[in-house]
Protein backbone atom coordinates (compact mmCIF):
# COMPACT_ATOMS: atom_id res chain seq x y z
CA UNK A 1 0.00 0.00 0.00
CA UNK A 2 1.18 3.54 -0.76
CA UNK A 3 0.44 6.54 1.44
CA UNK A 4 1.62 10.05 0.68
CA UNK A 5 3.17 12.20 3.41
CA UNK A 6 3.11 15.99 3.16
CA UNK A 7 6.30 17.67 4.40
CA UNK A 8 5.51 21.24 3.36
CA UNK A 9 6.65 24.10 5.56
CA UNK A 10 5.75 27.76 5.83
CA UNK A 11 8.25 29.66 3.65
CA UNK A 12 8.61 32.54 6.14
CA UNK A 13 8.76 30.75 9.47
CA UNK A 14 10.14 27.39 8.34
CA UNK A 15 7.55 25.65 10.55
CA UNK A 16 5.47 22.68 9.41
CA UNK A 17 2.09 23.49 7.94
CA UNK A 18 -0.95 21.97 9.72
CA UNK A 19 -1.04 19.19 7.13
CA UNK A 20 2.61 18.15 7.61
CA UNK A 21 2.91 14.54 8.67
CA UNK A 22 -0.63 13.68 7.66
CA UNK A 23 -1.07 10.84 5.20
CA UNK A 24 -3.49 10.72 2.32
CA UNK A 25 -4.06 8.66 -0.80
CA UNK A 26 -2.99 11.16 -3.47
CA UNK A 27 0.29 12.65 -4.66
CA UNK A 28 -1.06 16.16 -3.98
CA UNK A 29 -1.84 17.27 -0.42
CA UNK A 30 -5.58 18.09 -0.13
CA UNK A 31 -4.84 20.70 2.56
CA UNK A 32 -2.07 22.83 1.05
CA UNK A 33 -1.94 21.63 -2.55
CA UNK A 34 1.76 20.74 -2.32
CA UNK A 35 3.35 17.60 -3.70
CA UNK A 36 3.75 14.77 -1.22
CA UNK A 37 6.37 12.04 -0.81
CA UNK A 38 5.22 8.51 -1.52
CA UNK A 39 5.67 5.94 1.24
CA UNK A 40 4.97 2.34 0.32
CA UNK A 41 4.40 -0.88 2.19
CA UNK A 42 4.18 -4.37 0.71
CA UNK A 43 2.67 -7.28 2.64
CA UNK A 44 3.29 -11.02 2.50
CA UNK A 45 0.55 -13.61 2.26
CA UNK A 46 1.89 -16.72 4.00
CA UNK A 47 -0.91 -18.88 2.61
CA UNK A 48 -0.47 -17.97 -1.07
CA UNK A 49 3.27 -17.30 -0.70
CA UNK A 50 3.18 -14.10 -2.74
CA UNK A 51 3.57 -10.39 -1.93
CA UNK A 52 0.34 -8.39 -1.86
CA UNK A 53 -0.41 -4.69 -2.17
CA UNK A 54 -3.33 -4.62 0.25
CA UNK A 55 -3.05 -5.92 3.80
CA UNK A 56 -5.66 -8.62 3.22
CA UNK A 57 -5.14 -11.14 0.43
CA UNK A 58 -7.86 -11.04 -2.23
CA UNK A 59 -7.37 -14.74 -3.00
CA UNK A 60 -7.56 -16.39 0.43
CA UNK A 61 -8.72 -13.50 2.63
CA UNK A 62 -5.91 -13.97 5.15
CA UNK A 63 -4.13 -10.99 6.66
CA UNK A 64 -0.64 -10.35 5.36
CA UNK A 65 2.34 -9.21 7.37
CA UNK A 66 4.58 -6.31 6.47
CA UNK A 67 7.56 -7.40 4.42
CA UNK A 68 9.27 -4.50 2.61
CA UNK A 69 8.67 -1.05 1.14
CA UNK A 70 9.16 -2.44 -2.36
CA UNK A 71 9.79 -5.78 -4.08
CA UNK A 72 10.84 -7.29 -7.38
CA UNK A 73 10.63 -10.96 -8.43
CA UNK A 74 13.78 -13.07 -8.49
CA UNK A 75 13.73 -15.05 -11.73
CA UNK A 76 15.11 -18.64 -11.87
CA UNK A 77 18.37 -17.45 -13.47
CA UNK A 78 19.20 -15.14 -10.57
CA UNK A 79 17.89 -17.65 -8.05
CA UNK A 80 20.28 -20.34 -9.35
CA UNK A 81 23.27 -18.01 -9.06
CA UNK A 82 22.36 -17.16 -5.46
CA UNK A 83 22.04 -20.86 -4.68
CA UNK A 84 25.50 -21.51 -6.13
CA UNK A 85 27.01 -18.68 -4.11
CA UNK A 86 25.51 -20.30 -1.00
CA UNK A 87 26.64 -23.75 -2.11
CA UNK A 88 23.05 -25.03 -2.34
CA UNK A 89 22.14 -25.68 -6.01
CA UNK A 90 18.34 -25.69 -6.58
CA UNK A 91 17.61 -25.35 -2.84
CA UNK A 92 14.94 -22.70 -3.56
CA UNK A 93 13.62 -24.09 -6.85
CA UNK A 94 10.21 -24.77 -5.26
CA UNK A 95 10.06 -21.55 -3.24
CA UNK A 96 8.87 -17.99 -3.77
CA UNK A 97 11.96 -15.77 -3.98
CA UNK A 98 11.85 -11.95 -4.02
CA UNK A 99 14.25 -9.05 -3.66
CA UNK A 100 13.24 -6.14 -1.45
CA UNK A 101 14.39 -2.63 -0.59
CA UNK A 102 17.98 -2.48 0.58
CA UNK A 103 18.85 -5.43 -1.68
CA UNK A 104 17.49 -7.97 0.79
CA UNK A 105 16.43 -11.38 -0.49
CA UNK A 106 13.34 -13.14 0.83
CA UNK A 107 12.56 -16.85 0.46
CA UNK A 108 8.93 -17.71 1.20
CA UNK A 109 8.69 -14.44 3.10
CA UNK A 110 11.77 -14.99 5.28
CA UNK A 111 14.92 -12.91 4.90
CA UNK A 112 17.84 -14.79 3.43
CA UNK A 113 21.32 -14.44 4.93
CA UNK A 114 23.19 -13.18 1.89
CA UNK A 115 26.00 -10.62 1.74
CA UNK A 116 26.97 -8.88 -1.49
CA UNK A 117 30.19 -7.59 0.13
CA UNK A 118 31.54 -11.13 0.46
CA UNK A 119 31.17 -11.86 -3.25
CA UNK A 120 34.57 -10.39 -4.11
CA UNK A 121 36.22 -13.23 -2.19
CA UNK A 122 34.64 -15.89 -4.43
CA UNK A 123 36.27 -17.66 -7.36
CA UNK A 124 34.08 -16.06 -10.02
CA UNK A 125 35.46 -18.19 -12.84
CA UNK A 126 34.66 -21.46 -11.03
CA UNK A 127 31.19 -20.15 -10.18
CA UNK A 128 30.62 -19.15 -13.79
CA UNK A 129 31.55 -22.61 -15.05
CA UNK A 130 29.27 -24.26 -12.51
CA UNK A 131 26.41 -21.98 -13.56
CA UNK A 132 26.92 -22.87 -17.23
CA UNK A 133 26.81 -26.59 -16.38
CA UNK A 134 23.58 -26.36 -14.36
CA UNK A 135 21.54 -23.70 -16.17
CA UNK A 136 19.97 -26.22 -18.58
CA UNK A 137 18.42 -27.98 -15.56
CA UNK A 138 16.91 -24.76 -14.24
CA UNK A 139 13.11 -24.87 -14.44
CA UNK A 140 10.48 -22.10 -14.67
CA UNK A 141 7.63 -24.41 -13.62
CA UNK A 142 7.24 -23.27 -10.02
CA UNK A 143 8.13 -19.65 -10.83
CA UNK A 144 5.37 -19.44 -13.44
CA UNK A 145 2.83 -20.90 -11.00
CA UNK A 146 3.91 -18.47 -8.28
CA UNK A 147 3.77 -15.38 -10.50
CA UNK A 148 0.32 -16.43 -11.74
CA UNK A 149 -0.84 -16.31 -8.10
CA UNK A 150 0.91 -12.95 -7.67
CA UNK A 151 -0.96 -11.51 -10.64
CA UNK A 152 -4.34 -12.80 -9.42
CA UNK A 153 -3.79 -11.61 -5.85
CA UNK A 154 -2.99 -8.07 -7.03
CA UNK A 155 -5.47 -7.74 -9.88
CA UNK A 156 -7.19 -4.74 -8.31
CA UNK A 157 -3.88 -2.85 -7.96
CA UNK A 158 -2.99 -3.62 -11.58
CA UNK A 159 -6.32 -2.34 -12.89
CA UNK A 160 -6.12 0.81 -10.77
CA UNK A 161 -2.62 1.91 -11.80
CA UNK A 162 -3.23 0.98 -15.43
CA UNK A 163 -6.46 2.91 -15.80
CA UNK A 164 -5.09 5.92 -13.93
CA UNK A 165 -1.97 6.07 -16.16
CA UNK A 166 -3.97 5.61 -19.38
CA UNK A 167 -6.46 8.29 -18.36
CA UNK A 168 -3.61 10.66 -17.55
CA UNK A 169 -1.91 9.99 -20.91
CA UNK A 170 -5.13 10.71 -22.80
CA UNK A 171 -5.55 13.95 -20.87
CA UNK A 172 -2.02 15.33 -21.42
CA UNK A 173 -2.06 14.48 -25.14
CA UNK A 174 -5.15 16.57 -25.88
CA UNK A 175 -4.24 18.99 -28.65
CA UNK A 176 -1.21 16.94 -29.76
CA UNK A 177 -1.09 14.91 -32.94
CA UNK A 178 0.58 11.52 -33.30
CA UNK A 179 3.53 13.17 -35.05
CA UNK A 180 3.98 15.67 -32.21
CA UNK A 181 5.04 13.16 -29.56
CA UNK A 182 7.51 10.37 -28.90
CA UNK A 183 8.52 7.82 -26.27
CA UNK A 184 12.06 7.96 -24.91
CA UNK A 185 12.97 4.27 -25.06
CA UNK A 186 15.97 2.83 -23.20
CA UNK A 187 15.19 -0.88 -23.45
CA UNK A 188 14.67 -0.98 -19.70
CA UNK A 189 11.57 -2.13 -17.84
CA UNK A 190 10.26 1.38 -17.09
CA UNK A 191 10.38 2.64 -20.67
CA UNK A 192 8.90 -0.68 -21.81
CA UNK A 193 5.90 -0.17 -19.52
CA UNK A 194 5.59 3.48 -20.56
CA UNK A 195 5.65 2.47 -24.22
CA UNK A 196 2.89 -0.09 -23.71
CA UNK A 197 0.74 2.33 -21.70
CA UNK A 198 1.03 5.07 -24.33
CA UNK A 199 0.18 2.65 -27.12
CA UNK A 200 -2.85 1.29 -25.27
CA UNK A 201 -4.08 4.67 -24.04
CA UNK A 202 -3.95 6.30 -27.47
CA UNK A 203 -5.02 3.14 -29.32
CA UNK A 204 -2.26 3.49 -31.90
CA UNK A 205 1.13 1.83 -32.35
CA UNK A 206 2.40 4.70 -34.50
CA UNK A 207 4.00 6.80 -31.76
CA UNK A 208 7.66 7.49 -32.47
CA UNK A 209 10.22 5.78 -30.18
CA UNK A 210 13.75 7.15 -29.79
CA UNK A 211 16.28 4.65 -28.48
CA UNK A 212 19.20 6.36 -26.76
CA UNK A 213 22.04 4.02 -27.70
CA UNK A 214 25.02 4.99 -25.53
CA UNK A 215 27.15 2.31 -27.30
CA UNK A 216 27.67 0.87 -23.79
CA UNK A 217 24.36 -0.94 -23.48
CA UNK A 218 24.07 -4.51 -22.22
CA UNK A 219 24.11 -7.05 -25.06
CA UNK A 220 20.74 -8.17 -23.66
CA UNK A 221 19.42 -4.65 -24.30
CA UNK A 222 20.39 -4.69 -27.97
CA UNK A 223 18.77 -8.12 -28.33
CA UNK A 224 15.58 -6.87 -26.68
CA UNK A 225 15.38 -3.75 -28.86
CA UNK A 226 15.56 -5.97 -31.94
CA UNK A 227 12.79 -8.19 -30.54
CA UNK A 228 10.71 -5.09 -29.81
CA UNK A 229 11.07 -3.87 -33.40
CA UNK A 230 9.93 -7.21 -34.79
CA UNK A 231 7.00 -7.43 -32.37
CA UNK A 232 5.93 -3.83 -33.12
CA UNK A 233 6.45 -3.39 -36.90
CA UNK A 234 4.13 -0.36 -37.02
CA UNK A 235 5.98 1.50 -34.25
CA UNK A 236 8.73 3.73 -35.71
CA UNK A 237 11.99 3.28 -33.78
CA UNK A 238 14.96 5.59 -34.32
CA UNK A 239 18.32 5.29 -32.57
CA UNK A 240 20.26 8.25 -31.22
CA UNK A 241 23.93 7.24 -31.20
CA UNK A 242 27.20 9.16 -31.16
CA UNK A 243 29.00 7.55 -34.09
CA UNK A 244 31.90 9.98 -33.95
CA UNK A 245 33.24 9.04 -30.52
CA UNK A 246 34.72 5.84 -29.13
CA UNK A 247 34.33 5.22 -25.40
CA UNK A 248 37.61 3.39 -24.90
CA UNK A 249 39.61 5.97 -26.82
CA UNK A 250 38.12 8.73 -24.69
CA UNK A 251 38.93 6.77 -21.53
CA UNK A 252 42.56 6.68 -22.62
CA UNK A 253 42.51 10.39 -23.42
CA UNK A 254 40.67 11.86 -20.43
CA UNK A 255 40.30 8.93 -18.05
CA UNK A 256 37.28 6.70 -17.32
CA UNK A 257 34.08 8.32 -16.02
CA UNK A 258 33.52 8.32 -12.27
CA UNK A 259 30.53 8.89 -10.01
CA UNK A 260 31.57 12.52 -9.77
CA UNK A 261 32.53 13.00 -13.44
CA UNK A 262 30.08 11.06 -15.60
CA UNK A 263 31.20 12.64 -18.87
CA UNK A 264 29.90 9.56 -20.68
CA UNK A 265 26.29 10.69 -20.08
CA UNK A 266 26.90 14.04 -21.78
CA UNK A 267 28.86 12.67 -24.74
CA UNK A 268 27.00 9.43 -25.42
CA UNK A 269 23.51 10.12 -24.10
CA UNK A 270 22.23 13.62 -23.31
CA UNK A 271 23.93 15.54 -26.11
CA UNK A 272 23.26 12.89 -28.74
CA UNK A 273 19.58 12.46 -27.87
CA UNK A 274 18.96 16.22 -27.75
CA UNK A 275 20.63 16.59 -31.13
CA UNK A 276 18.39 13.88 -32.57
CA UNK A 277 15.24 15.45 -31.14
CA UNK A 278 16.09 18.88 -32.53
CA UNK A 279 16.74 17.35 -35.95
CA UNK A 280 13.48 15.36 -36.03
CA UNK A 281 11.18 18.05 -34.66
CA UNK A 282 12.76 21.27 -35.91
CA UNK A 283 9.54 22.27 -37.73
CA UNK A 284 7.22 21.51 -34.81
CA UNK A 285 5.85 24.30 -32.62
CA UNK A 286 5.69 21.95 -29.62
CA UNK A 287 6.47 18.32 -28.84
CA UNK A 288 5.50 15.92 -26.08
CA UNK A 289 7.99 13.42 -24.67
CA UNK A 290 7.08 10.37 -22.58
CA UNK A 291 9.73 9.29 -20.08
CA UNK A 292 9.76 6.18 -17.90
CA UNK A 293 11.22 8.07 -14.94
CA UNK A 294 10.10 7.09 -11.41
CA UNK A 295 10.64 8.99 -8.17
CA UNK A 296 11.52 5.87 -6.20
CA UNK A 297 14.60 5.21 -8.35
CA UNK A 298 16.88 7.74 -6.66
CA UNK A 299 17.01 10.76 -4.37
CA UNK A 300 17.54 13.15 -7.27
CA UNK A 301 14.55 11.76 -9.18
CA UNK A 302 12.34 11.98 -6.09
CA UNK A 303 12.13 15.73 -6.77
CA UNK A 304 10.90 15.35 -10.36
CA UNK A 305 7.44 16.47 -11.39
CA UNK A 306 5.05 14.38 -13.45
CA UNK A 307 4.95 17.14 -16.07
CA UNK A 308 7.62 19.74 -16.82
CA UNK A 309 9.04 21.85 -19.61
CA UNK A 310 12.42 20.82 -20.94
CA UNK A 311 15.23 23.12 -19.73
CA UNK A 312 17.09 22.43 -22.99
CA UNK A 313 14.48 22.51 -25.75
CA UNK A 314 12.04 25.41 -25.58
CA UNK A 315 9.13 23.61 -27.25
CA UNK A 316 9.46 20.26 -25.46
CA UNK A 317 7.03 19.14 -22.76
CA UNK A 318 8.19 16.17 -20.67
CA UNK A 319 5.62 13.75 -19.22
CA UNK A 320 6.30 10.84 -16.83
CA UNK A 321 3.11 8.71 -16.57
CA UNK A 322 4.54 6.15 -14.09
CA UNK A 323 6.49 8.57 -11.89
CA UNK A 324 4.90 7.27 -8.65
CA UNK A 325 5.05 3.57 -9.50
CA UNK A 326 7.14 1.17 -7.44
CA UNK A 327 9.21 -1.76 -8.73
CA UNK A 328 6.31 -3.87 -7.43
CA UNK A 329 3.95 -2.04 -9.80
CA UNK A 330 6.27 -2.29 -12.79
CA UNK A 331 6.60 -6.05 -12.45
CA UNK A 332 2.91 -6.48 -11.69
CA UNK A 333 2.16 -4.70 -14.96
CA UNK A 334 4.70 -6.64 -17.03
CA UNK A 335 3.63 -10.03 -15.67
CA UNK A 336 -0.09 -9.23 -15.83
CA UNK A 337 0.05 -7.97 -19.41
CA UNK A 338 2.45 -10.70 -20.53
CA UNK A 339 4.87 -8.20 -22.10
CA UNK A 340 8.33 -9.18 -23.32
CA UNK A 341 11.19 -7.43 -21.50
CA UNK A 342 14.97 -7.18 -21.29
CA UNK A 343 16.54 -10.52 -20.28
CA UNK A 344 19.07 -8.71 -18.08
CA UNK A 345 16.37 -8.61 -15.39
CA UNK A 346 16.11 -12.40 -15.43
CA UNK A 347 19.80 -12.59 -14.60
CA UNK A 348 19.38 -10.32 -11.58
CA UNK A 349 20.19 -6.82 -12.79
CA UNK A 350 17.86 -4.41 -10.98
CA UNK A 351 18.48 -1.69 -13.55
CA UNK A 352 19.85 -1.65 -17.08
CA UNK A 353 21.81 1.17 -18.66
CA UNK A 354 25.51 1.32 -19.36
CA UNK A 355 26.84 -2.05 -18.24
CA UNK A 356 30.12 -0.54 -16.96
CA UNK A 357 28.61 2.53 -15.24
CA UNK A 358 30.54 3.65 -12.11
CA UNK A 359 27.18 3.92 -10.34
CA UNK A 360 26.45 0.22 -10.77
CA UNK A 361 26.05 -1.77 -7.56
CA UNK A 362 28.44 -4.44 -6.35
CA UNK A 363 25.84 -7.06 -7.26
CA UNK A 364 25.64 -5.73 -10.83
CA UNK A 365 29.42 -5.85 -11.16
CA UNK A 366 29.42 -9.42 -9.88
CA UNK A 367 26.73 -10.39 -12.38
CA UNK A 368 28.81 -8.92 -15.21
CA UNK A 369 31.82 -11.00 -14.16
CA UNK A 370 29.63 -14.08 -14.48
CA UNK A 371 27.47 -13.28 -17.52
CA UNK A 372 29.75 -10.85 -19.40
CA UNK A 373 33.07 -12.40 -18.52
CA UNK A 374 35.17 -11.20 -21.47
CA UNK A 375 33.82 -7.62 -21.49
CA UNK A 376 34.25 -7.35 -17.73
CA UNK A 377 37.86 -8.59 -17.81
CA UNK A 378 38.69 -6.23 -20.69
CA UNK A 379 37.22 -3.23 -18.89
CA UNK A 380 39.12 -4.07 -15.69
CA UNK A 381 42.40 -4.20 -17.62
CA UNK A 382 41.61 -0.86 -19.24
CA UNK A 383 41.06 0.66 -15.79
CA UNK A 384 44.34 -0.81 -14.53
CA UNK A 385 46.22 0.60 -17.53
CA UNK A 386 44.79 4.04 -16.85
CA UNK A 387 45.63 3.84 -13.15
CA UNK A 388 49.25 3.08 -14.05
CA UNK A 389 49.35 5.96 -16.55
CA UNK A 390 48.46 8.50 -13.86
CA UNK A 391 51.00 7.11 -11.41
CA UNK A 392 48.95 4.90 -9.09
CA UNK A 393 51.41 2.64 -7.24
CA UNK A 394 49.02 -0.28 -6.70
CA UNK A 395 46.82 -0.05 -9.77
CA UNK A 396 44.94 -3.31 -9.17
CA UNK A 397 43.90 -2.31 -5.66
CA UNK A 398 42.87 1.13 -7.00
CA UNK A 399 40.57 -0.61 -9.48
CA UNK A 400 39.31 -3.62 -7.51
CA UNK A 401 38.51 -1.59 -4.40
CA UNK A 402 36.53 0.89 -6.48
CA UNK A 403 38.69 3.96 -5.90
CA UNK A 404 38.49 4.79 -9.61
CA UNK A 405 34.79 5.50 -9.13
CA UNK A 406 35.58 8.43 -6.81
CA UNK A 407 38.17 10.04 -9.09
CA UNK A 408 37.90 13.82 -9.43
CA UNK A 409 39.67 16.21 -11.78
CA UNK A 410 42.35 15.66 -14.37
CA UNK A 411 45.43 15.23 -12.20
CA UNK A 412 47.94 13.09 -14.07
CA UNK A 413 45.96 13.32 -17.34
CA UNK A 414 48.00 14.95 -20.10
CA UNK A 415 44.95 16.31 -21.95
CA UNK A 416 43.98 18.33 -18.86
CA UNK A 417 46.85 20.72 -19.56
CA UNK A 418 44.87 22.09 -22.51
CA UNK A 419 42.58 23.78 -20.02
CA UNK A 420 45.30 26.27 -19.12
CA UNK A 421 44.86 29.68 -20.77
CA UNK A 422 47.97 31.85 -20.41
CA UNK A 423 47.56 35.62 -20.76
CA UNK A 424 48.94 38.99 -19.68
CA UNK A 425 47.38 42.50 -19.75
CA UNK A 426 48.59 44.66 -22.63
CA UNK A 427 50.96 47.39 -21.42
CA UNK A 428 50.08 49.84 -24.21
CA UNK A 429 46.31 49.51 -24.53
CA UNK A 430 43.60 49.69 -21.87
CA UNK A 431 41.33 46.66 -21.36
CA UNK A 432 43.42 44.62 -23.77
CA UNK A 433 44.86 41.17 -23.07
CA UNK A 434 47.52 39.12 -24.83
CA UNK A 435 46.84 35.37 -24.86
CA UNK A 436 49.31 32.60 -25.62
CA UNK A 437 47.26 29.75 -27.02
CA UNK A 438 48.18 26.07 -27.14
CA UNK A 439 46.43 25.67 -30.47
CA UNK A 440 47.19 27.76 -33.59
CA UNK A 441 44.55 30.30 -34.57
CA UNK A 442 42.14 29.09 -37.25
CA UNK A 443 38.78 30.29 -38.54
CA UNK A 444 37.26 27.96 -35.91
CA UNK A 445 38.37 30.40 -33.21
CA UNK A 446 36.15 33.19 -34.51
CA UNK A 447 33.04 30.98 -34.35
CA UNK A 448 33.44 30.88 -30.58
CA UNK A 449 33.04 34.67 -30.44
CA UNK A 450 29.64 34.69 -32.19
CA UNK A 451 27.69 34.33 -28.88
CA UNK A 452 29.10 37.79 -28.00
CA UNK A 453 27.85 39.52 -31.14
CA UNK A 454 28.25 39.72 -34.92
CA UNK A 455 31.64 39.14 -36.55
CA UNK A 456 32.93 41.80 -38.93
CA UNK A 457 35.99 40.91 -40.99
CA UNK A 458 35.95 44.12 -43.10
CA UNK A 459 36.43 46.87 -40.53
CA UNK A 460 39.88 45.74 -39.41
CA UNK A 461 43.19 45.19 -41.17
CA UNK A 462 42.94 41.70 -42.66
CA UNK A 463 46.74 41.49 -43.10
CA UNK A 464 47.17 41.98 -39.36
CA UNK A 465 44.35 39.54 -38.57
CA UNK A 466 41.98 42.12 -37.08
CA UNK A 467 38.37 41.06 -36.54
CA UNK A 468 35.67 43.09 -34.79
CA UNK A 469 32.67 41.84 -32.80
CA UNK A 470 29.62 44.13 -32.99
CA UNK A 471 26.26 44.22 -31.25
CA UNK A 472 22.93 44.44 -33.06
CA UNK A 473 23.24 48.24 -33.29
CA UNK A 474 26.61 48.05 -35.00
CA UNK A 475 28.53 49.17 -31.91
CA UNK A 476 31.94 47.61 -31.31
CA UNK A 477 32.14 45.19 -28.38
CA UNK A 478 35.47 43.41 -28.95
CA UNK A 479 38.49 43.65 -31.18
CA UNK A 480 40.46 40.49 -31.97
CA UNK A 481 44.00 40.67 -33.28
CA UNK A 482 45.79 37.47 -34.34
CA UNK A 483 47.02 35.99 -37.59
CA UNK A 484 45.84 32.59 -38.82
CA UNK A 485 48.42 29.99 -37.79
CA UNK A 486 49.79 32.09 -34.94
CA UNK A 487 49.37 31.13 -31.27
CA UNK A 488 49.25 34.73 -30.05
CA UNK A 489 45.88 36.47 -29.77
CA UNK A 490 45.18 39.98 -28.55
CA UNK A 491 41.65 40.72 -27.33
CA UNK A 492 40.52 44.28 -26.59
CA UNK A 493 37.28 44.70 -24.66
CA UNK A 494 35.61 47.88 -25.94
CA UNK A 495 32.26 47.24 -24.25
CA UNK A 496 31.97 44.70 -21.42
CA UNK A 497 28.32 43.85 -22.15
CA UNK A 498 28.98 40.47 -23.75
CA UNK A 499 27.13 37.26 -22.91
CA UNK A 500 25.32 39.12 -20.12
CA UNK A 501 28.54 40.06 -18.33
CA UNK A 502 27.88 42.54 -15.51
CA UNK A 503 31.32 44.19 -15.52
CA UNK A 504 34.77 44.13 -17.11
CA UNK A 505 36.03 41.28 -14.92
CA UNK A 506 33.08 39.10 -15.91
CA UNK A 507 33.68 39.99 -19.56
CA UNK A 508 37.32 38.87 -19.21
CA UNK A 509 36.12 35.53 -17.83
CA UNK A 510 33.68 35.12 -20.72
CA UNK A 511 36.53 35.56 -23.20
CA UNK A 512 38.68 33.04 -21.32
CA UNK A 513 35.76 30.60 -21.37
CA UNK A 514 35.71 30.59 -25.16
CA UNK A 515 39.49 30.33 -25.46
CA UNK A 516 39.45 27.38 -23.05
CA UNK A 517 36.79 25.77 -25.21
CA UNK A 518 38.86 26.41 -28.34
CA UNK A 519 41.83 24.57 -26.85
CA UNK A 520 39.91 21.69 -25.29
CA UNK A 521 36.97 21.05 -27.62
CA UNK A 522 36.59 17.39 -28.52
CA UNK A 523 33.01 17.61 -29.73
CA UNK A 524 31.36 16.36 -26.55
CA UNK A 525 28.04 18.03 -27.59
CA UNK A 526 27.54 19.60 -24.15
CA UNK A 527 27.38 23.12 -25.59
CA UNK A 528 24.98 22.03 -28.29
CA UNK A 529 22.70 20.36 -25.75
CA UNK A 530 22.33 23.55 -23.66
CA UNK A 531 21.44 25.75 -26.65
CA UNK A 532 17.67 26.08 -26.51
CA UNK A 533 17.41 27.80 -29.88
CA UNK A 534 19.07 25.16 -32.06
CA UNK A 535 21.68 27.72 -33.08
CA UNK A 536 24.76 25.66 -32.26
CA UNK A 537 26.16 22.72 -34.21
CA UNK A 538 29.17 20.58 -33.25
CA UNK A 539 30.50 17.75 -35.38
CA UNK A 540 33.73 16.08 -36.33
CA UNK A 541 35.10 16.92 -39.77
CA UNK A 542 36.77 14.57 -42.25
CA UNK A 543 40.27 15.42 -40.96
CA UNK A 544 39.27 14.80 -37.35
CA UNK A 545 39.01 18.50 -36.53
CA UNK A 546 35.94 19.63 -34.59
CA UNK A 547 33.62 21.85 -36.60
CA UNK A 548 31.94 24.29 -34.20
CA UNK A 549 29.27 26.41 -35.91
CA UNK A 550 26.87 29.06 -34.58
CA UNK A 551 24.01 30.48 -36.64
CA UNK A 552 23.80 34.28 -36.51
CA UNK A 553 20.11 34.09 -37.40
CA UNK A 554 19.17 31.64 -34.60
CA UNK A 555 21.59 32.71 -31.86
CA UNK A 556 19.89 34.92 -29.22
CA UNK A 557 23.22 35.90 -27.56
CA UNK A 558 21.88 34.54 -24.27
CA UNK A 559 25.37 33.41 -23.25
CA UNK A 560 24.18 30.01 -22.02
CA UNK A 561 26.72 28.12 -24.12
CA UNK A 562 29.44 30.37 -22.72
CA UNK A 563 28.69 30.44 -19.00
CA UNK A 564 26.79 27.19 -18.41
CA UNK A 565 29.87 25.11 -17.58
CA UNK A 566 32.89 25.78 -15.39
CA UNK A 567 35.21 28.08 -17.38
CA UNK A 568 32.87 27.66 -20.36
CA UNK A 569 33.72 24.07 -21.23
CA UNK A 570 32.29 20.83 -19.90
CA UNK A 571 35.61 19.05 -20.41
CA UNK A 572 37.33 21.80 -18.42
CA UNK A 573 34.99 20.92 -15.54
CA UNK A 574 35.74 17.21 -15.90
CA UNK A 575 39.51 17.71 -16.05
CA UNK A 576 39.96 20.35 -13.36
CA UNK A 577 43.58 20.57 -12.19
CA UNK A 578 45.40 22.65 -9.62
CA UNK A 579 46.63 25.94 -11.05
Amino acid sequence: MITYICHNKDEKTGKNLPCAGNSCQTSTCPTCGGRTDAKSQIYWCSSCKVPIYEEHCSLCGSRGRRLSTDLRPVFPEERLLIELVLGKPFAFAEKSVWNGSGNHYFVDGEKLAFSVKELRNLDTEALRQQYEELKSQNSYRYFDEMTAHFVKANRERYEHITEEAKSYIRKVTEGFGTMDMFVSFSGGKDSTVTSDLVTRALATPQIMHIFGDTTLEFPFTYAYVERFKKAHPKTPMISARNKEKDFEELCKLIGPPSRVMRWCCTIFKTGTIQKRIKSLYRDKSRILTFYGIRRSESLSRSKYERESDSPKITKQRIVSPIIDWMDFDIWLYLLSAGIDFNDAYRLGYARVGCWCCPNNSGWSEFLSKVHMHEQSAHFRQMLIDFAKSIGKEDAEVYVDDGYWKARQGGNGVAYAQKSVVTFAPCATEENAFNYELQRPISEELYELFRPFGYLNFDMGNARLGEVYVLNGKGEILLKLHGRIGSKTLKVTIINHRIARAADLKAAEERVKCQLTKYQMCMGCLACESVCRFNALSVKEGKNGEIEYRISDEKCMRCGECVAHFTAGCYMRKVLTIKR
